[in-house]
């Protein structure tokens, strides 16, 4: 296996809401592997898709392109997530005026 780094780190919340950047195939591929969620089609893709650009197989920028949607449609993408919690305080905050 082979280091593969991300041009760009990958910004995520993960464990109990705390913020990591996510820099290489391998981090990637740690948290794909030890996610607690109900494995579905995006977490076994992106697995594949950092198993393979660890063998060389695939480039990082696709192993990063796959973590990255992973981390959209989980909601931990760190900017999707600040999103998503400031849309739901705002609606929060109207509903109790």
């Amino acid at each position: 296996m082979k280091q593969v780094k991300f041009d760009q780190p990958v910004p995520v919340f993960i464990g109990l809401g705390f913020p990591r950047e996510v820099a290489s195939v391998i981090e990637a591929y740690d948290i794909l592997i030890e996610w607690n969620g109900i494995r579905d089609l995006d977490q076994t893709g992106a697995i594949e898709v950092c198993r393979k650009a660890l063998n060389g197989k695939r480039t990082g920028e696709d192993a990063r392109k796959a973590f990255q949607q992973f981390a959209i449609n989980k909601g931990i993408l760190s900017e999707e997530a600040y999103r998503q919690a400031a849309s739901t305080l705002g609606q929060e905050w109207s509903i109790h005026r």
